[in-house]
């Protein structure tokens, strides 16, 4: 699935639909990966409000991915921001395990 930048989404969540997302071409991933990012998903909508999307850029980047309705006054921007921000740090390792699984997999990149 491909959002309306062209990105490549893995996985997403929405608070407004109280439903989680997972792109079925990443089924090769392993089930203890697939169950963390749910709950990682999921619990930053249930924290943040809005919409939680993790996707690939054409190049392989990973990137996360948040936005809200206009008329949402219960959606946390800031918190939603610093959320990403502490995700990219203490998901580090699983986010670069991904991405090389994104590059070797769909991209065809050779491991050196």
């Amino acid at each position: 699935m491909f959002d309306g930048d062209n990105n490549c989404v893995l996985c997403g969540a929405s608070a407004y639909e109280k439903k989680y997302y997972f792109n079925n071409d990443f089924s090769r991933l392993p089930s203890q990966v697939k169950d963390t990012l749910q709950i990682i998903c999921v619990e930053f909508t249930e924290k943040c409000g809005g919409t939680f999307f993790i996707s690939f850029n054409e190049d392989g980047e990973l990137s996360l991915v948040t936005d809200a309705e206009q008329a949402d006054a219960m959606y946390d921007e800031i918190g939603a921001e610093l959320e990403i921000k502490n995700l990219q740090v203490t998901q580090r390792q699983l986010f670069e395990e991904i991405t090389l699984f994104y590059k070797v997999v769909f991209l065809g990149e050779e491991i050196e």
